[in-house]
């Protein structure tokens, strides 16, 4: 898969009154370099146009676009690759529906991540970092300890996620993260474009970019 580092989240609940292909190209045009649709609540047909239209925009941006959860939908949209969770699909069997498209794999302790890593994981998602009101069923924040302790073991990429801020972000980048996801903060936000800049900005301070 092409490397990224900004990674955003459809969050719609966070931006009433505007489009969602509208916030998701600020982000893109901020500098998210790969976007995935969540969407726990429309139906089949309704995810299925939403997915069309962002799978749209990410082509022509030429950013990697990623469904979660729903193996159907991202098929049906030729996406590049799904998002699971611990509870979703086990990853081999959906390495047997979707061939070499992209997997990533939420993880929550590094036993997970380990698992993620040798089952043939893309990449895997560390988190939440922090509390979090973006998920209903969210587990326990992890913490900066988990982002150190996959940063100092992972060897596949893995992306920050959870209650990321631009006032908390430092704290994530010093434990080693170098790929940063974000949802409420970017889609949520009056600037998207220059909020997406400012995290770019700050991971710049930290890896020299």
């Amino acid at each position: 898969m092409r490397d990224f580092r900004l990674y955003a989240i459809t969050g719609e609940e966070f931006h009433p009154g505007k489009e969602l292909v509208t916030v998701m190209e600020e982000a893109i045009l901020g500098g998210a370099d790969i976007i995935q649709l969540r969407d726990k609540n429309s139906s089949k047909r309704e995810l299925l146009r939403k997915a069309r239209a962002l799978r749209e925009l990410t082509r022509k941006h030429q950013v990697t676009f990623i469904v979660n959860d729903h193996i159907d939908i991202a098929l049906a949209v030729d996406a590049d690759g799904i998002h699971l969770g611990q509870d979703d699909l086990p990853l081999q069997e959906a390495r047997k529906l979707v061939g070499n498209k992209i997997i990533g794999i939420s993880t929550h302790v590094i036993g997970e991540a380990r698992r993620a890593e040798a089952e043939g994981a893309d990449y895997i998602g560390v988190g939440p970092v922090f509390p979090t009101k973006s998920k209903a069923d969210v587990v326990d924040p992890v913490t900066t300890a988990y982002v150190r302790e996959a940063a100092a073991e992972i060897r596949i990429p893995f992306v920050a996620i959870g209650g990321i801020k631009l006032h908390n972000v430092d704290e994530v980048l010093a434990a080693g993260a170098s790929r940063i996801c974000a949802i409420s903060e970017i889609v949520g936000s009056a600037d998207i474009r220059g909020t997406c800049r400012k995290f770019l900005e700050k991971m710049n301070e930290y890896q020299g970019g």
